[in-house]
This record gives structure tokens, sequence and C-alpha cells, in this order.
């Protein structure tokens, strides 16, 4: 029966960053779950546990290798190697317990074929995207992005990117629609097409974003942790607990409890703790939260690289919503035995979307498993995505910036303040210097 700052209910990804976050502020900090592993939906399991989940009863086939060579995660996501995640890393300092590899590959689907997406002039000029007229065009349209300064109109050709649309950006340098399409949603990674009638300054730094990552590590702008992501939230909470968090699982929560409609604490197991904050995931509050529609993801081993990667031991592969007709992207993240998450010769690819067809969610996964060549193994499963009358669920991207945009969220409201993240990251270049 002790009071607390906050109370984080669930270890996943989201909860684990700001249990650590907030014990570094110094918050007295109480994480529960009712699960007796952490990462919650955002675990990874090892084979057996990948058969028990969604094939009860069967046994995994001795050919696919030994149980725990593999990590599989339930909900991939790789960093973007100069993104915000990657700078929270490095601000708590969470790099110590992990080690990162490079994704190999970073590819988009146009046309029913595959091609590397191109980030740079070279790229471009080189690319099997484009015809040699639309080359130049993106040529000139990577140049205008590489040089635009917001305090130097002699840059902006015309276009104050505060206020013009996207739509405007790319009339000026009269790009294709497939080519609007891999900038989009392959370099911007937008979710669905409404950005391009919106300010253009978002967009300018997504793709500054997604080249600045490029350039850090060359062959693609994401990083993965060996082992799979179920090693951050474990990273988060050890961070957490340095600091004097407290952590409980297996513990069920029986009641969120409020006094004249604020949060007064937590009943579980006939004990109550106080605290003047909660946060958690959706399923701790099932009458704060609505259904706003439904994540299929289909989780697939496979004993060869995907085809037309160029054999990449992980790829990221996005195939943009109007190539094949949908309302919403497609996206496939592959990983393998050189981020130690299955065994020798055998790949993980995990190939995700909202769903749109009622009933049948497999077959709107159709266009990306055409993709993968012959499969070993296939599980499937659907979550509801949430919205709290607050924050988000984990969405179908591939990628970690709109956890973070969560993170930062709940953080401001928690603290009343902004997260601010350059303070290792400065550290870290100083013991260099020296």
């Amino acid at each position: 029966d002790e009071q607390y700052d906050v109370i984080v209910l669930g270890t996943g990804l989201t909860e684990c960053i700001l249990s650590g976050l907030l014990s570094v502020e110094g918050k007295k900090v109480l994480q529960i779950d009712r699960n007796d592993y952490y990462g919650g939906s955002t675990a990874s399991l090892h084979l057996n546990q990948l058969y028990a989940k969604f094939k009860a009863g069967a046994a995994a086939p001795e050919s696919l290798g030994k149980d725990r060579e593999y990590n599989v995660d339930l909900i991939p996501k790789f960093a973007m190697a100069s993104g915000e995640f990657v700078d929270i890393l490095y601000h708590t300092d969470v790099t110590r317990y992990l080690e990162f590899r490079q994704v190999e590959g970073s590819f988009v689907y146009r046309d029913g074929k595959i091609s590397k997406v191109p980030s740079s002039n070279a790229e471009a000029l080189t690319s099997p995207l484009m015809s040699l007229l639309e080359k130049n065009r993106v040529k000139n349209f990577f140049e205008f992005i590489q040089n635009y300064d917001f305090a130097n109109p002699a840059t902006q050709q015309g276009l104050d990117l505060n206020t013009v649309t996207v739509a405007a950006v790319y009339e000026k340098f009269g790009l294709e629609e497939g080519t609007r399409d891999f900038i989009g949603h392959a370099l911007a990674l937008h979710l669905d097409d409404e950005y391009v009638n919106k300010p253009a300054k978002d967009t300018y730094e997504r793709i500054c974003l997604y080249m600045n990552s490029m350039a850090r590590y060359g062959k693609s702008p994401y990083i993965y942790p060996v082992h799979g992501l179920g090693e951050l939230p474990q990273g988060f909470a050890r961070l957490s607990a340095i600091h004097g968090g407290t952590f409980m699982l297996n513990k069920p929560v029986d009641e969120v409890i409020y006094e004249n409609g604020k949060f007064v604490g937590v009943k579980s197991e006939g004990e109550t703790v106080k605290a003047n904050l909660v946060i958690g995931d959706a399923s701790y509050f099932p009458d704060k939260v609505k259904k706003v529609g439904q994540v299929v993801r289909a989780i697939v081993l496979l004993n060869h690289p995907i085809p037309e990667t160029g054999d990449a031991d992980s790829v990221q592969i996005v195939i943009p919503q109007k190539q094949i007709g949908r309302n919403h992207d497609i996206y496939i993240a592959a990983v393998s035995a050189a981020h130690s998450v299955a065994s020798a010769g055998h790949f993980v690819a995990i190939v995700s979307t909202v769903v749109s067809s009622a009933g049948n969610a497999e077959a709107d996964l159709q266009a990306g498993l055409a993709l993968l060549g012959p499969i070993v193994e296939k599980f499937v499963h659907v979550d509801d995505i949430y919205e709290p009358l607050a924050s988000g669920s984990y969405d179908a991207t591939s990628h970690f910036e709109t956890t973070c945009v969560d993170v930062k969220d709940i953080y401001k409201r928690v603290t009343g303040v902004d997260l601010k993240v350059e303070g290792k990251v400065k550290k870290l270049e100083e013991e260099n210097e020296e």
C-alpha cells in the first residue's frame, strides 16, 4: 500500500521507454504486467512459444533448427539510424544493453516487381524504377530537398514548405504518379495519401531523415537489435530499475481505481497501490478506449532469402497502396540468422497491413505474401487498433518513428515539459573528442 508518482501497466515497448525516462527524471515508478514475461504485444518468442501461441498442440519441425535460436517479433519494427528512437536509446544509455545491426536492404514495390529505394542522385540515375526523363526530374527534386534552407529564399525555388502542399511540390518538378508513390511511402513512410494535400514541411523532414539515416551506414536507413525487439523493453526496464523503478510480473490487475473521475490507484490480489498518474497499454483500460480498426500480420518462416533482393539477410519492403489498388500500404520486414533471430539458413518475414476485408484479413496480405517465394510456415494474427481517448496502439508500420511520437506525447502530458534527448548524445561526442 505504498504511494508512487506513476504506475505503468504493461511492459510493452512504449510503457518501458516511459518507465525508464520517468525513473531517470526522479519519479517513483511501479510497473506491473499481468504476463510472466516482458514485452506484452512487443515481445519476441522462441520457436516453441510461437507454435504454442498460434498452432496449439503442433510441434515445431526439427528441420527449422533449435528452439532458442529463434526470437520472433510479434510486432516487427526497424529503427531509422538517425531517427528519434535512436536518439532516445543514446540519451538513456540503453545502447549498453543492446547490440544493433544494419538492415541490408530497403525496397519498394512498383509495377509488379520490387526494386531498391533510390535515396540519392547517384541511385536515382541507376534505378530501374524510372525512365531516363523521370530520373532527371527526380535528381532535380533530390537536389532541391538537399539544398533547401528555410532561412534562405534563394534555395526555395519559390516554394515555402511551411505552407505549400506536397502536391504542389510534386507538380513543380513534374513527378510521375509512381515516383510520388515511392517518395511518399518508401522514403517519407506516410501511411496513406492524405499527406499530399498537407504542408510539405513534414514530408521534407521525413525525406531528410531517410537520407541522413542512409548516409550513416550505406546499405539501408534501418537498424535492428540482435536477438530481436524483445530485448528493447528489457533494456528500458533495466534502466528504470537502476533508477529505483519497481517491477511486478505475473501480477493481475483487478481494478483501476478512480475517485471523482480522477485516477488514484490500482487494485491487485486484494492490495491497493496508490499513485498520482497511470500509464498503460489499451488492454488495461477497456472502458477508456475505442476500437478504430485492425492490423493483420503474417509471421512467415522461410528457408531462403526473399527473391529479387540480392540475397539480402534482412530487408524492409514497402508496397504502396495505389500499386495494388488498396487503401493501405503493405509492409514486409525480414530478418534472419544474421540478427540472431532464426537458425542458420532461415529467415523470418513479417507481412503487415491495416485490415480492409472484413472476414478475410489474410487476403489483405496477399500481394506481400506473393513476393516471399516458397513458405515453410505461416502464423497469421489480427490485432485491434485502439484509440484511447488519450494515445495509441502499435500501427501497421514496420519502423519506430510513430512509436516515438506516442512516447513524446505521453511524456509531455505526464511531466508538462517536452522530452529532450540531446544530453547523452552530446556527452558521447565529447568523450570521443577527449
